[in-house]
């Protein structure tokens, strides 16, 4: 009875239909023809590209192996008519993804470079819209051989859909790079306004592309070019001075942070100390070795190791400063060559020691993951967190640092006795117990440097060598014993260091440097400024 009524047989005819017309016609809307397969294998080569920009515009599933296997050598042809051929030999044909006997007189489809760059292009067109950001940037680069105007509404959906920075800043340089190839005069101005505005060096090598050899053909558009190029000239010259200055600061903290304990030991109780940087050292390689408890076991926390780094690093420091002042320097106070040539023995033992425990070879401290990366300002000017991140560490050990000579009963000690060690001895301050303690602290800072040092590179026993020179340079140039002095003289050696570095060379800066504070002290034996009190008068 159910069967019978019209009601049932016009709704089996609507479904019979609905399922034959899904089966039938809905793939051959988009079906991939013998004759549309043999326009992309055969013909010269704007032919054939231009059958397969068509091809893609209708988004037919069947296109992508052909061209695949077009680019894999892997398609023969014979008549009018294409084959795929498989590894084991076999023929497909395109069209109907069937196989099929392969003709004895086929002949291999050839290729040349720039069908090979519009193929991959297609290709890599699906990809710009992949959830996976390696194939995203590989459908980018494949682009980049074969951008025209065509690919600009291809660009503006992927430039619409993408989020990471990176890919969105190259995917702009393509659009750039498509739109300078237009017919239409207006895209060509607008490109080249967008160049200017962008100022990336990426913008300026594209700007140059264009005006060179004559690509451009009019002449308003090739002024607008010039005109964006000479905007991203000026705003790339900017970014380099700034940069200059940014790497000034950060050598200028590093240097600071080296000096900071030296201004102690030195500048405060007059003990030339030649094994400061392997103090530096220990405190590099106290900050590995938290490094690689925290991977054994603490691996959560691992991004958090170097917040018991530093106090760990200042203590290493700290208590060999006080072995050292205890057996061998308490007894050469008062002896500079002495203590020289102890000092300099010391570092050479220290550094042994470091190589027989550690081994010979530099050690690897990984940053944070908040530590890594940068700040993008311009283009050509990223500030990488971690030399931020030095430099705000410099200015807290100063700032620290100040207050507890300045404002503690440890400071008060210390300034006693380095301006009237008797003086303080009479009014009952335990002058050697001071020693100990201020010669510590010198060495603890000096393990903070070496923490801050492992940040930007690796750590090995000849760590401090490289910066030993340069932190007794900024304490006799800012003024023995001054703390202000060290500060002026670690930021202007750190600046005047790299702006020599970009005229002369990294070799010949150094020695410029060096030159220039000689002659400084020749003319002001003092430094940047005074010392005062008992050893100023000796």
């Amino acid at each position: 009875m159910l069967a019978s009524s019209p009601s049932w047989l016009r709704l089996s005819g609507w479904l019979t239909s609905l399922v034959f017309g899904s089966f039938v016609f809905v793939p051959l809307a988009h079906a991939l023809t013998p004759q549309e397969a043999y326009s992309i294998c055969a013909g010269d080569n704007d032919a054939r590209i231009a059958a397969l920009h068509q091809l893609a515009a209708k988004g037919d599933p069947a296109l992508p192996p052909l061209l695949q296997a077009l680019m894999n050598d892997a398609v023969k042809i014979s008549g009018n008519r294409v084959y795929i051929i498989s590894d084991d030999g076999q023929a497909t044909d395109p069209a109907t993804g069937q196989l099929v006997p392969l003709p004895n007189d086929a002949d291999d489809v050839v290729n040349n470079n720039r069908m090979d760059s519009e193929i991959d292009a297609v290709l890599a067109a699906d990809k710009l819209l992949s959830k996976d950001r390696d194939e995203r940037a590989e459908a980018i680069d494949a682009l980049s051989d074969a951008i025209d105007e065509t690919k600009l509404a291809l660009l503006e959906k992927a430039l619409h859909a993408e989020t990471d920075p990176g890919l969105i800043k190259k995917l702009k340089i393509l659009r750039h790079r498509a739109m300078l190839t237009s017919h239409s005069v207006a895209k060509r101005m607008e490109a080249a306004k967008a160049l200017g505005h962008d100022a990336s060096p990426e913008s300026r090598a594209l700007l140059m592309e264009r005006l060179q050899d004559g690509a451009e053909p009019d002449v308003a558009v090739k002024g607008a070019l010039q005109a964006a190029l000479d905007q991203v000239d000026r705003t790339l010259a900017w970014g380099d001075k700034a940069g200059v200055l940014f790497t000034g600061i950060s050598l200028g903290s590093i240097l600071l942070l080296a000096a900071l304990g030296l201004a102690i030991t030195y500048g405060l109780m007059g003990v030339i100390n030649m094994a400061h940087g392997e103090l530096m050292m220990i405190g590099a390689y106290a900050t590995y070795v938290v490094q690689n408890l925290f991977r054994q076991h603490l691996p959560g926390a691992f991004d958090w190791y170097i917040l018991l780094a530093i106090p760990a690093s200042f203590l290493a420091s700290a208590v060999m400063g006080a072995i050292l002042e205890r057996t061998v320097f308490r007894f050469l106070y008062g002896r500079p060559l002495e203590t020289l040539l102890a000092s300099w023995g010391v570092s050479l033992v220290l550094m042994q020691l470091v190589r027989t425990v550690f081994g010979a070879q530099n050690v690897q401290v990984e940053n944070p993951s908040w530590l890594s990366g940068g700040v993008d300002v311009l283009s050509n000017l990223t500030l990488p967190y971690n030399r931020l991140a030095i430099i705000a560490f410099a200015v807290a050990v100063l700032v620290g640092m100040t207050l507890l000579i300045g404002k503690t009963r440890l400071g008060l000690f210390v300034r006693s006795v380095t301006q009237n060690r008797p003086m303080a001895s009479c009014m009952g301050v335990n002058t050697a117990r001071v020693d100990t303690l201020a010669f510590s602290l010198g060495a603890g800072i000096a393990g903070l440097a070496g923490c801050a040092l492992s940040q930007v590179g690796n750590v090995g026993p000849d760590l401090g060598q490289g910066y030993i020179v340069d932190s007794f340079m900024v304490v006799v140039l800012g003024g023995v014993g001054q703390i202000a002095g060290t500060v002026y003289a670690a930021l202007g050696l750190g600046l005047i260091n790299k702006l020599l570095e970009g005229w002369a060379g990294a070799v010949l800066a150094k020695i410029m440097v060096l030159v220039i504070v000689v002659i400084f002290i020749q003319k002001r034996p003092q430094g940047l400024f005074a010392m005062k009190g008992r050893s100023a008068e000796a």
